[in-house]
């Protein structure tokens, strides 16, 4: 049987390796001239395969779309089913700290070659530069009508990724699925009028964010970069507040404690006791709560505290203004940056219209979807990567059910 694979990214990969298995004729079709973009640059060109093992009620609460649909899927396919995978074709992975996983060589062409190899070994055919116009059913086969060339197949899977734009999905509008219009999602948000941008580049490891006026949160490393805020705790925060963002033309106020260990009682007792313990040195030499050294002169400026003051000499309004900057710091958010090359969108093929348990569309037989033309994302962390092996992997199998 002939199945085409549409992408040639991490989703169209998995996808073409599991629906060959040696057998059919499986070829990947990919627009670009570039394979395996994304898995080439993730994590800093190391490939975040995936997170640290987890139940996979808790796995699926990383995925501000995609949560229910998930949990269906990743019971044929989960974090212990990519690391058997690539560790028996000598692929080892490690865990770190932040339950980022990596392959062990630290080197993204590891998990590339590794792809390459097994579509080489199952004999995948694989185009580049080859960029699907429509896709329409024609009685048993599918017609597939390229820029350059048309083709029939038994199966298709469409695994051609997200789009910034509506129009990237007007391939599909024979299919007529409904298409959840992409939003951005991970992103930083800019702040051009807030003067903490100064201090671009410092960070702090554990710092609460959250809109003002939602219950949207995010606990994490913080960084203040030249536009605004980035870092873990603002773009997971981003991904669960896309739409409401977005919905605001990206205009809001962030609110930051910048230690997560402290509530706003806990920073007054200790900066109270610290006065009384220590009244005469100087407040700018001894920074607390663990905030770095210019983030602290930041907030005794906006705290009207002069750097020669003592701790013993901080009136009771500085001292309230510090814990104020310290627990409850408003930045106005004005824009977004997001970042081209890992772009991850929210939006794609609406859900309730794809069996969970096969990928397989509910109007049109032997047409399934993998990775991010699905109306699914997730955080950063590996998650997305995640997705992409476990529907592939999913949509892969079951192309060749209905034909053994």
């Amino acid at each position: 049987m002939k199945i085409a694979i549409i992408g040639g990214g991490a989703a169209g990969f998995f996808a073409a390796i599991h629906a060959s298995n040696g057998k059919n004729e499986v070829s990947i079709y990919e627009k670009s001239p570039k394979l395996l973009s994304k898995v080439r640059i993730s994590g800093g060109g190391r490939c975040n395969v995936t997170h640290r093992p987890m139940p996979i009620s808790k796995l699926v609460k990383n995925y501000p779309r995609g949560e229910k649909f998930l949990k269906r899927v990743f019971r044929h396919f989960d974090q212990e089913d990519v690391f058997e995978w690539f560790q028996s074709r000598g692929v080892q992975l490690k865990i770190e700290e932040d339950g980022r996983v990596f392959p062990v060589s630290d080197d993204s062409a590891s998990i590339v070659n590794v792809l390459l190899e097994e579509c080489r070994l199952n004999k995948v055919q694989i185009h580049t530069g080859t960029g699907l116009k429509r896709i329409s059913p024609e009685g048993k086969k599918i017609k597939l009508q390229f820029e350059s060339q048309l083709i029939k197949a038994d199966a298709v899977i469409i695994a051609s990724g997200g789009s910034p734009k509506l129009s990237g999905y007007e391939f599909l509008k024979d299919l007529k699925h409904c298409i959840n219009p992409p939003i951005p999602s991970l992103f930083t948000f800019n702040t051009p009028s807030e003067p903490i941008r100064s201090l671009m580049g410092l960070s702090v490891p554990s710092a609460h964010v959250r809109l003002e006026s939602t219950k949207l949160s995010y606990v994490g490393p913080l960084l203040v970069t030249h536009w605004g805020v980035s870092g873990p705790a603002v773009l997971k925060l981003s991904a669960f507040g896309a739409q409401w963002l977005h919905d605001r033309l990206y205009e809001a106020k962030a609110v930051i404690n910048w230690n997560v260990n402290y509530k706003e009682q806990e920073y007054e007792e200790e900066l109270r006791n610290y006065q009384s313990a220590f009244p005469k040195r100087m407040v700018k030499n001894y920074p607390l709560f663990e905030i770095p050294s210019r983030l602290w002169e930041h907030f005794l400026i906006r705290s009207d505290i002069s750097p020669d003051q003592s701790y013993g000499n901080i009136s009771k309004k500085q001292s309230n203004k510090l814990v104020q900057n310290l627990f409850c710091y408003i930045l106005t958010i004005k824009g977004k940056t997001t970042f081209k090359e890992e772009f991850v969108t929210a939006g794609g093929v609406d859900l309730s219209e794809i069996q969970p348990e096969s990928m397989e569309s509910n109007y049109h037989p032997n047409i399934y979807f993998a990775g991010e033309v699905l109306d699914i994302d997730g955080i950063t962390g590996g998650f997305n990567f995640q997705a992409a092996w476990s529907t592939g992997y999913l949509a892969g199998i079951s192309s060749t059910r209905h034909f053994i």
